[in-house]
Order: structure tokens, then C-alpha cells, then sequence
């Protein structure tokens, strides 16, 4: 920073920068509870199938979320309005907060190409809450469904853990570190 440069005082992540934040975490938790809950209904069944449908819509929406997000993080990282200050800590605290966002990232879009070509092998509707249809956009040979499926439930779970890590990182910078790192991505006031 130069003399002329006034310095940050933005203590909170903007308004946009949080919207898409929590829209991921709760599209990870609900995506990855329906599919563990759809299967405990009976196949075939109406409810079975709606949940199965409101969950490809969901992943459909994590998808445009996530592509986005870096185009969001990018501009507003060189933005003077919307840039953070940066956060003080150690080189290996920031190191595995980088290396924990660039895992997170890295298995967001990993489990959103494994789902959509999932869904393409299943050569069934894949539609984003009946607004557009993305059926039969890319051709998948059936033969690998199953493998794309065990693909798609192994990185769900890897994702779900890494997020799982990073809530607790959360609450371990907050109640015990006590550097506001929490308060940064809680919209409205931040609670002590």
C-alpha cells in the first residue's frame, strides 16, 4: 500500500459476495441430504422422483453459482469498493486457508461435471426446474453411468467432509482465535 492509498476499512464480505457464499454451502447440504434421503423411498414412487428432480435442479443452480463465483472473486479482489483487507496470521494459517479454498473449489466443479455427465448417461430428463432443458447435450454411453455414479457419491463425500473441516475452522477462529474471520462472511450483524 502507498501513502495515497487510503487503507481498507470494508470489514465484511459485500452483499453479492456472501449471497453466493451461503447459496453454495446450502446447495452442498441439501444436495447431498436428498440423495442419501431418496434413498430410502421406494423407487419409482412420485416423491422419490420429485426430490431426485429438485436435486438436479439444485445441482444445475450450483453450477451457475460456481461460475460466478471466481469471476466474482476475481473482480472484486481488484476492486477498490468491494476488496478486503487482508487478515493477519501466520504463512502456514494462510497457507491452509488457500490450500482448504482451492480443495473446496476444486470438488465443487469436479462433483458438478461428474453430475452432469451422470445425468447425461442416464439419458432421462434433466431439466432446471422446467425453465431450460439440458437433456441429450452431451452424449454419454449409458455403460458408464455406474461408474460415473460411484465417481459422483465418493466426491460428495470427500466434499462434504472438506466442508464439514472448513465450518469447524470457522468456529475455531471465532470462539477461540477470537480475528473476526467469521464475522467477515455472516450477512447482516455478526453475533459475539
Amino acid at each position: 500500500m502507498t501513502a495515497t492509498t487510503p487503507a481498507l476499512t470494508r470489514q465484511r464480505y459485500d452483499s453479492f459476495t456472501l449471497a453466493l457464499h451461503w447459496i453454495t454451502a446450502a446447495s452442498v447440504i441439501f444436495l447431498f441430504a436428498s440423495a442419501h434421503i431418496w434413498e430410502l423411498l421406494e423407487r419409482g414412487t412420485p416423491l422419490r422422483k420429485g426430490l431426485q428432480a429438485v436435486h438436479i435442479s439444485c445441482g444445475i443452480l450450483l453450477a451457475l453459482v460456481m461460475v460466478v463465483r471466481p469471476l466474482w472473486r476475481l473482480f472484486s479482489q481488484r476492486s477498490r469498493q468491494f476488496s478486503m483487507p487482508p487478515l493477519e496470521g501466520s504463512v502456514l494459517a494462510k497457507g491452509l486457508a488457500h490450500g482448504m479454498h482451492g480443495a473446496l473449489y476444486l470438488l465443487l466443479f469436479t462433483q458438478i461435471v461428474l453430475g452432469f455427465l451422470f445425468r447425461w448417461s442416464q439419458h432421462e430428463p434433466f431439466q432446471f426446474f422446467g425453465l431450460f432443458d439440458l437433456t441429450g447435450w452431451v452424449e454419454i454411453t449409458p455403460t458408464l453411468r455406474h461408474t460415473l455414479a460411484g465417481w459422483h457419491d465418493t466426491v460428495a463425500w470427500a466434499l462434504i467432509s472438506l466442508a464439514l473441516v472448513h465450518a469447524l475452522a470457522a468456529l475455531f477462529h471465532h470462539y477461540l482465535l477470537r480475528d473476526g474471520v467469521l464475522r467477515r462472511m455472516l450477512p447482516g450483524r455478526a453475533f459475539r
